[in-house]
C-alpha cells in the first residue's frame, strides 16, 4: 500500500512516500519543499535508486508545491510510480491536536474544524497544517487522509503533570495545560530502544531525549508518556537552538517592561532568539557551537554546557518521578550525531546504574546501538527517529482495507 506522508510546515512541505505492507515498508522517495510564497521557490526530490531532482521557481502556496510533489513522484525520468491511482492515502502530521486527540485519526470534516480551533494555541503550525489538508482534497480528490498529531501520545499524562499551578479558571476557560510535542518521535524511539534493549515496553521505566533544534524530554512509563518538558507551546523546558525553555516568569516579564517590548517583541525573543543563538551569540546550530567551544570560546562554551546540564536534569527529575529508570534513549538531530552531548549527558549517572561505554559511543551518527556496557542497570541508547514512519504505520492502520 503506497502511503505518501506530509509535514506542511508554513513554508516548507517535507514528504515522503512509503510502500507499507503488514511489518514491512519501503521508502520509495524522499524530497522537500521550500520557500513557499517567496519570488523563488525550490523543490529537492529524491527517488530510491535514482538520481536526485531539483526544480526552481515560484511555488506560491501549498497546492501548487504538493502539485509539484506530485508531478516528481510520477515524472518517467525521476519518479517512482506509474501514476496517481497508486498513492492508496496521505498521512500527515499536525502539531497540536489539544485535548480533542488521543490518537491518530482519519480527516473528517469535523476533524478539519477541530484543527482550525487550535490555530490560537499552534499559530504557526497548525495553519500550514490544514493548509496540506485542503490542499490534497484539490489535487487527490476522494484519498483517505490520516491526521497524526505531535500531542496525541503526550493525552495519557496524568493532570498532576500537565496543570499549572495557576488560577484554575484558565485552564476550565483556555485550556492552559500542559500539552507537550514531539510525540511522534518519542513513541517510536522509546518502543524502538526497548526492542534493541530487550525490556517489556509496556513494563519499563525509559526517557527519551529528543534533542536537537527543537528538544524536549519525555517520560514513558510502561509504554505510556507520563511526563514531558515541552508544556503549553514548545517553547518550554530543554535549552534549544533558539528557544529560552524553561525560565522565570518574571526574568520575562522584567526585560519587557525594562525595554518597553509589546507581545510580539517578547514571543520572539524567547522563540527566536534565544537558546544557543541567545546565550553563544554565534549561531543555533550545534556544529557552529561546537567548533567554537573546542576554539575556547567562552560563550559558546557556557551555551553548550547549559544545553547538556539541562537534559541530564530531566533525565534525573523523571527517574523520581517514575521511581526507577530502565533506558536512556538519545535521538534528533544532535542526540543522534553528536556523541560528545551523549557522553557529557551520561557523565555523573553511576549513581542511577548508568554505566556509559566511551568506546560504543564514539563516532556513532544516525543509527540504533546500544551505548552502555553490558553489565549496566540503566541501559543506554542512540535510536534514529522515524517520524515518517510512524506516520505512515497509522495511515496505513487506519486506512488499509
Amino acid at each position: 500500500m503506497v502511503i505518501l506522508v506530509l509535514n506542511c510546515g508554513s513554508s516548507s512541505i517535507k514528504y515522503q512516500l512509503i510502500d507499507l505492507e503488514a511489518g514491512k515498508s519501503a521508502l520509495l522517495a524522499k524530497g522537500l519543499v521550500e520557500r513557499i510564497g517567496l519570488a523563488e521557490g525550490d523543490l529537492t526530490h529524491k527517488p530510491t535508486g535514482k538520481e536526485r531532482f531539483e526544480l526552481h521557481r515560484p511555488i506560491p502556496d501549498h497546492t501548487t508545491g504538493i502539485r509539484l510533489v506530485l508531478e516528481a513522484l510520477t515524472d518517467p525520468a525521476h519518479g517512482v510510480i506509474g501514476s496517481l491511482s497508486e498513492v492508496k492515502a496521505v498521512g500527515h502530521r499536525v502539531a497540536h491536536g489539544g485535548e480533542f486527540f488521543a490518537e491518530s485519526c482519519i480527516v473528517t470534516e469535523e476533524v478539519k474544524e477541530k484543527i482550525r480551533t487550535l490555530f490560537e494555541i499552534a499559530p504557526l503550525h497548525n495553519p500550514a497544517n490544514l493548509e496540506g489538508i485542503l490542499s490534497i482534497e484539490k489535487v487527490l480528490p476522494g484519498v483517505p487522509q490520516v491526521a497524526v498529531f505531535d500531542t496525541s501520545f503526550h493525552q495519557t499524562i496524568p493532570a498532576e503533570n500537565y496543570m499549572y499551578a495557576l488560577p484554575y479558571a484558565y485552564y476550565e476557560k483556555y485550556r492552559v495545560r500542559k500539552y507537550g510535542f514531539h510525540g511522534t518521535s518519542h513513541q517510536y524511539v522509546a518502543r524502538r530502544g526497548a526492542e534493541l534493549a530487550g525490556l517489556d515496553f509496556g513494563h519499563s521505566k525509559i526517557v527519551t531525549c529528543h534533542v536537537g533544534n527543537g528538544a524536549s524530554v519525555t517520560a514513558v512509563l510502561d509504554g505510556k508518556s507520563f511526563d514531558t518538558s515541552m508544556g503549553f507551546s514548545p517553547v518550554d523546558g530543554l535549552m534549544m537552538g533558539t528557544r529560552c525553555g524553561t525560565v522565570d516568569p518574571s526574568a520575562v516579564t522584567f526585560i519587557a517592561e525594562k525595554e518597553g517590548m509589546s507581545y510580539e517583541e517578547v514571543n520572539a525573543m524567547m522563540n527566536k532568539k534565544s537558546g544557543l543563538l541567545g546565550v553563544s551569540e554565534l549561531s543555533s546550530d550545534m556544529r557552529d557551537i561546537d567548533a567554537a567551544y573546542h576554539a575556547g570560546e567562552a560563550k559558546a562554551i557556557l551555551a553548550r554546557d547549559m544545553y547538556d546540564s539541562r537534559v541530564k536534569k530531566f533525565i534525573g527529575q523523571y527517574a523520581a518521578e517514575m521511581g526507577g529508570l530502565d533506558l536512556v534513549v538519545f535521538t534528533g538531530g544532535v542526540g543522534e550525531n553528536s556523541d560528545e552531548m551523549r557522553a557529557n549527558v551520561c557523565s555523573g549517572l553511576e549513581f542511577m546504574g548508568v554505566e556509559f561505554d566511551e568506546e560504543a559511543n564514539r563516532g556513532v551518527r544516525g543509527t540504533d546501538k546500544i551505548l552502555s556496557k553490558a553489565s549496566s542497570r540503566v541501559k543506554v541508547a542512540v535510536i534514529a527517529t522515524d517520524e515518517e514512519l510512524m506516520i505512515a504505520t497509522d495511515t496505513y492502520r487506519l486506512t488499509h482495507c
